[in-house]
């Protein structure tokens, strides 16, 4: 097998792993009423979930830097079958929660190994393509593990799916053992030295930005299924439509904000993707009850929301690039944060006030973001012309 194939087939684990993630959003009213919790309490486990990514891979990383990467890989592997197999056999809540915090430290560990482990696979000036190729087979899981896994649960049983993917992932450890080649560890970076970044007040707030953004998207989507549901009135078969075209447009979203990037410049396309990502959430509660509304708001939302990705990466690389792997570790904590964030409060609201206002909520957080940007990128573009300046009025008196 070649080194492109080796990394291909990582992408695909990585969509695997995802998908454990992301398909809590798809069923979270049938594990409600299976487990005989309400929509509040189920939205717990993802909040559950993404705390343990956000504070567990941090740590996790750097107690194995040293160890060799494949056995990194299989060692993670090996918890997500375990926290597979838990989430099929659990007699009740709490066992389902202690799965999802297996699941999300296992799936934390492997796919930030396994970015390192593809840029180590990928051939010289292609280890971008690599890092992108993995990423993708990540967020694919948005696209097709979710709207699938509703479908398959639909017809037989929301267990099902973490079975199947738990006997995957076993096929997965067979593939990664024959397959990745042993490779050393790294130095470890301390977690002192990732946290001495925040002192930045550039950094801190462009990292509230990303808190903001993906609060504002959780609070929302966690919930989406149940507003389909019971809101708009949709049935199953037309769920699981929305659920993949939601997806698509996350996919197409994302490509956009790469290339309004580079096109456009950072401001443009992150304060526009946020206030886009705001009305579509705002429109989303005007035409709850229509489903011939809600569709294409939901395809603007995800397409919006979506878009914000890949501008905010490289706006946080470009605040710190000799700590650029730092900053996208920070980043990927603090939206691990904000998704368990949105998860809890969101259910909050939903218990105490109504399932339609979470939508209300996830506007008002974007928007919150939006400003931010808007005014932090402002400030750097008038501190940046006014160095510009100066720098000219010294040349000119030398």
């Amino acid at each position: 097998m070649t080194n492109t194939w080796k990394i291909f087939m990582l992408a695909a684990v990585s969509f695997l792993v995802g998908t454990s993630e992301f398909i809590i959003a798809g069923i979270l009213d049938m594990i409600s009423e299976d487990v005989g919790v309400s929509l509040a309490a189920a939205g717990q486990l993802i909040t559950v979930f993404s705390v343990a990514y956000a504070f567990g891979t941090p740590i996790l990383m750097a107690m194995t830097a040293r160890m060799e990467r494949r056995k990194v890989l299989l060692s993670a592997l090996g918890a997500f079958v375990i926290g597979n197999a838990l989430a099929v056999s659990a007699p009740g809540f709490i066992a389902l929660m202690a799965s999802r915090v297996i699941l999300a430290l296992s799936t934390g560990l492997f796919v930030v190994v396994a970015l390192t482990v593809a840029a180590k696979l990928a051939q010289p000036g292609k280890q971008g393509s690599a890092i992108a190729t993995l990423v993708m087979g990540f967020s694919t899981a948005l696209i097709i593990g979710v709207p699938l896994g509703r479908v398959v649960a639909a017809a037989l049983e929301w267990k099902t799916i973490f079975a199947g993917i738990g006997a995957l992932g076993i096929l997965a450890m067979v593939l990664v053992y024959v397959t990745i080649p042993i490779s050393e560890g790294e130095e470890p970076v301390p977690l002192r030295r990732q946290l001495l970044l925040l002192r930045d007040r550039k950094i801190a707030i462009a990292l509230s930005i990303t808190f903001f953004w993906i609060f504002g998207y959780s609070v929302a989507y966690t919930y989406i299924s149940p507003f389909l549901l019971k809101i708009t009135g949709m049935d199953e078969r037309e769920v699981s439509i929305a659920l993949f075209a939601f997806g698509l447009a996350s996919l197409i979203g994302s490509k956009l904000g790469g290339y309004g990037t580079d096109k456009w410049g950072v401001p443009r396309t992150l304060v526009g993707g946020m206030l886009l990502h705001a009305l579509a959430l705002v429109l989303l509660t005007a035409g709850a009850h229509s489903p011939a509304v809600v569709f294409p708001v939901l395809i603007l939302w995800a397409f919006s929301a979506w878009s914000s990705g890949p501008t905010q990466q490289f706006y946080l690389m470009s605040l710190s690039p000799e700590a650029s792997g730092i900053m996208l570790s920070l980043n990927t904590s603090v939206l691990q944060f904000a998704m368990a964030a949105g998860a809890g409060i969101g259910g909050v609201v939903v218990e105490r006030v109504s399932l339609s206002s979470v939508s209300w909520m996830g506007a008002t957080a974007v928007i919150v973001a939006a400003a931010t940007a808007a005014v932090s990128l402002g400030v750097a573009r008038i501190r940046s012309r006014a160095a510009v300046r100066e720098k000219g009025i010294r040349k000119a008196e030398a």
